[in-house]
Formats: C-alpha cells, sequence, structure tokens
C-alpha cells in the first residue's frame, strides 16, 4: 500500500489527536560501545532529537547491555525534558531497575540474546502468568505500561486481559513485506496493523507502533487514525550519517504529522 492510496482530503485520522514521535537513540550507544569510552553519547542524541521535533525518548536496555547502559538510562530520566519510555524484557532484574528510575513509560518487549533486533511482540497468551506479576508491580508504581505485540486479535484481547494501558503494535512484517513482488502482502500487512489497532482502540487501549518503519512506510501507519505513537530509532540514527539527527528527526515528524491532516506523499 503506498501513501497516495489513502484519501487525500478525507483523512479520519485528522479527527483523532496527534501521532506523536518517540525517538529511539539505542545504536548512538552501539556506535559508542564499538571503540569504549563516552563518544557520541546517547544522551547528547536524545537532546538533540528533543530540540528536533520528537515527543520523547526510548531506550532498551538490554540483558547484555549491547548498546544502552545502566548509567544510561538513569542519565536520561535525570536530564531530558520529554518522557523516557523504558524498553526492557519482563525480569525482576528489569522491573527493579525500573522502579529504581521511574520513567515515564516502561514497554515491556521479547528478549532473546542471540538476536540482532527485537524479532517479534511478546507471546501474552502463552505468557500470560509469567508477565502479569511484572505489569502489576510497574502499575502499582505508577509507570505507564506498553506491551509490545504483534497485530494478532488474540493477544491484543490479553493484553486488556492482563490490564495493560497501552499496546505497541509490531510493524517490523509491514516493512519487510515491502521486499515481496507480491502486493497482496503488502497489504495484508497493513491491514493486520490496522485492525490490530481498531480492536485495542475499541478496547480502550491506547495504540502505539514500532519497528522497521522508515520515510517511505511511516504516513501509512500515522495514518491509521487510532495511532497515537510511533516509536523509531534504527532508521533515523542510520539517516543521521546522511542528514544529520537534526534534520532526519525534523523530516520525520513532518511525514507524521502531514500523515494526520491528509497531506500524503
Amino acid at each position: 500500500m503506498q501513501a497516495t492510496d489513502y484519501p487525500q482530503g478525507n483523512n479520519p485520522a485528522a479527527e483523532f489527536p496527534p501521532c506523536r514521535l518517540g525517538v529511539n537513540i539505542d545504536h548512538v550507544a552501539t556506535l559508542r560501545n564499538a571503540r569504549g569510552g563516552v563518544d557520541p553519547d546517547p544522551v547528547r542524541a536524545a537532546h538533540l532529537a528533543i530540540a528536533a521535533g520528537a515527543d520523547g525518548i526510548t531506550a532498551h536496555l538490554r540483558e547484555d547491555r549491547r548498546h544502552i547502559r545502566d548509567d544510561d538510562i538513569r542519565r536520561l530520566k535525570d536530564e531530558i525534558s520529554k518522557p523516557l519510555n523504558f524498553e526492557m524484557a519482563a525480569t525482576p532484574e528489569m522491573v527493579s531497575l525500573c522502579l529504581e528510575v521511574q520513567p515515564h513509560a516502561s514497554c515491556l518487549v521479547p528478549e532473546r540474546r542471540m538476536e540482532r533486533t527485537t524479532e517479534g511482540g511478546l507471546d501474552l497468551v502463552g505468557q500470560a502468568e509469567f508477565i502479569r506479576p511484572h505489569i502489576d508491580r510497574l502499575l502499582s508504581a505508577g509507570i505507564r505500561v506498553s506491551l509490545f505485540v504483534d497485530p494478532d486479535p488474540n493477544q491484543i484481547e490479553m493484553a486488556k486481559t492482563l490490564g495493560a494501558p497501552v499496546v505497541e503494535i509490531h510493524t517490523g512484517d509491514y516493512q519487510q513485506a515491502a521486499f515481496s513482488t507480491t502486493p497482496e502482502r503488502i497489504q495484508a500487512a497493513f491491514d493486520a496493523i490496522k485492525a490490530a489497532a481498531e480492536q485495542a482502540y475499541e478496547l480502550g487501549i491506547e495504540v502505539h507502533a514500532g519497528h522497521g518503519l522508515n520515510f517511505q512506510n511511516v504516513q501509512n501507519i500515522a495514518a491509521i487514525p487510532q495511532m497515537r505513537e510511533l516509536n523509531i530509532g534504527h532508521f533515523l540514527m542510520g539517516e543521521a550519517v546522511f542528514m544529520g539527527l537534526d534534520q532526519a528527526v525534523k523530516e520525520m515528524r513532518r511525514l507524521i504529522n502531514d500523515a494526520r491532516t491528509g497531506r500524503l506523499v
């Protein structure tokens, strides 16, 4: 599905609140850690992203600390002027650290040691009793909880059962579908995301999305009326090499804003 397929001048997203942009700064830390030391500083990147229009900052503290480190999370919470979304595995260690840091929000994600990046959503249906205590501890501490899920109706329904106020829909399959020569596959991937967003909204859950979003595909996702936040990192950090982080974030912000008002390209 191309952005131009969306009806021009008849955008129901305009009737909903604006869609926020969360910028994930993990891979600034990846670059830093490749050489050791302190440069480049992910907290500086967070400040630049906010100045360019980011509504919040996301950082994933992995169990192996391959990019973001504990002191990065603490500094982000103390120093940035926008909400911090602490992305993490559902483990006692991570929950305890999150309770200490007290970010605005926590996004629980699946984590496998050998994966290069998060490969899919949580299995809420199969792991409900394992995940439930972690959700309850975070919510009890006043930390907003988001669950990273595939666009599967059973997972959305279980998120409601578990009491999560937010779901973040995994958009990786939609991004990967763009490499297919089958238009039907692209459309099916988009339709699944749209249906999941509609279902979550009807259940009273706030809808976010992320993974694999870029300048080419973000507008279709941002134009889904129920979408309230997009979290984007790897692509923006890659574009920053060519156009600067400031300009990359500004362009992503523009595309999202235009999608909400029907000005699609």
